[in-house]
Formats: structure tokens, sequence, C-alpha cells
């Protein structure tokens, strides 16, 4: 998976979301998480290789055998940084290596972060949901594709005029997502790895939601934010109204004439007044 040489690498390019980076030509300049994602990811493999496979496996894959296993929520997180063998692991790093910077430069890494492992949590529910309902056989599943291919979906988003290779072609990531869908569906129903492209699907159906919902999740969180500015400004007004009468009472009748309150505020009023002047 890589980028190609194309106008939306420009500065000058723009996605149709207006807050969304600009692509760069060449290799993306790695950003904090993703760096950190790699180097763990790379290292479990390494730990796996050299003997640690079946205990990890056993310990921290996602496997909905019983009700006990299905509860150890931290699975959840921990499947994603295990890997079957090399090309499992190599084309998940090369997906994140890629596209990961994007959205992280975009969100702030705090924001990616959480993004990555919660579409990889969707794929670890996904598959066990339907494990549950005997929709799809219990097996161990491991492996980051739910998060790598929920980086895909909001990539396809944000940036469409991305390309990447599919097979050594040049194609359009929202091309590219959209085989990857058709693949998960058809896995899912005729494949052996069913759980693999439910969780892959899942992903890719949580990457999309979190992206669309963007815009209601902002207005949301900003209710809150408008109501405390609000109750602040008039708290601020209120202040200044009794300031203004206590000092209009100390023009009148002298500083001897304030209550024990009224000084209190004046004080606090002062404090406040000296600390604006030093900013």
């Amino acid at each position: 998976m890589g980028l190609y040489d194309r106008d939306y690498t420009q500065e000058s390019y723009q996605s149709q979301f207006s807050s969304a980076p600009q692509m760069r030509i060449g290799l993306p300049r790695i950003t904090p998480v993703v760096k950190w994602l790699l180097i763990i990811n790379f290292l479990v493999y390494l730990a796996q290789v050299l003997g640690a496979d079946d205990l990890l496996v056993s310990l921290f894959a996602v496997y909905p055998i019983s009700l006990g296993t299905s509860l150890q929520i931290y699975r959840l997180v921990t499947y994603q940084f295990l890997h079957g063998e090399i090309w499992h692991i190599l084309f998940n790093m090369l997906g994140l290596f890629f596209l990961g910077p994007a959205l992280e430069r975009h969100w702030g890494s705090k924001k990616f972060l959480t993004f990555y492992l919660g579409c990889g949590i969707a794929g670890g529910l996904f598959y066990t949901l339907l494990a549950a309902v005997n929709f799809l056989p219990v097996r161990s599943m491991i492996g980051a594709s739910g998060a790598i291919l929920g980086v895909l979906s909001a990539c396809a988003i944000l940036f469409p005029d991305i390309v990447v290779f599919f097979c050594f072609f040049p194609l359009p990531i929202r091309v590219f997502a959209i085989i990857f869908i058709f693949i998960a569906i058809v896995g899912i129903f005729t494949g052996k790895n069913a759980g693999g492209e439910a969780a892959h699907l899942a992903g890719m159906a949580a990457g999309a939601i979190y992206v669309f919902s963007q815009g209601w999740r902002d207005k949301l969180s900003l209710k809150p934010r408008s109501h405390q500015w609000e109750r602040k400004m008039k708290d601020q007004r209120n202040l200044q109204l009794e300031l203004d009468r206590i000092l209009q009472k100390v023009h009148d009748f002298g500083i001897h004439s304030l209550t024990s309150k009224e000084k209190r505020t004046l004080k606090r009023a002062t404090e406040a007044e000296r600390m604006r002047n030093k900013l």
C-alpha cells in the first residue's frame, strides 16, 4: 500500500473536509503514535516468533469460547498486537505506516490512538457477537486488521483522492475500500477466515461512522461549553455590578463603611486585575 504521485499530494490540495491535512509527495513523515504502534507490534511479533506464540495467543487473543473469556475485555485491545505470520503483520503495518500519519496529524495523537484502538475493539466485539449466536465458529482471533481497515475507511472519506497500490495497480482509495468491503462480506459467508473478515467489516464500519458522526458529536460537545461560557459571563457581569456598587459606596462613605464580605470582594477583584496586567 503506498501513495501515488498525484495533484492531491501537492501543498495546494484541499480535501472536501476543509480541516483535513494536505498530503505530501513521497513517504509520510512518521508520527509519534504510529511510530510506537509499529514498534510494539513488531516487538510482540518477535516474541511470538521466538517461542511465545501459543502463550500470548492463549492469554491475549479474542477467544469467545466461554462466558469467562468473552468477559475478559482487555482481549479486545491486546488481540490487535498479535499476528499470525509475516505477511499478516507486514500488510497491516504498511497500511498503518502509509495512512496512519495523515489521520494522526489531522486529529492529534490522543484522538488518533483512541480511534485506532476503537476500530479494533469494534472488530473484536462484532466477531464475539457472531460467535455467540453461532453464526461463526469459535476460534482465536488476532491481528490489527480491524483497526487498520478503520483507518482505511476514515482516509477514504477524508482524503478520497489518495491513490494506493492493489496488486501493483494504482487505485483511488475509495475503490480500494469498496474492494475490501466486498471481500469481507464474501469471506464471512464462504471464507476460512470468516471471523477475521467480520472484524475487517466492523472496523471499517466503525471508522466510517466515526468520521460521518463528527458533525453532531461536535455540536453535542459544544453545548456544554456554550452553557459554561454563558454562566461564566453572567458571573463576571454580576461581579462587575457588585464591584461598581462597592466602589460607589467607598466614594460616598469611605473605605471604613464596607462590610467584611464587601472588602473580600474588593480584594479578589484587585488581585484578579493584577493578574490580568501581568499577562
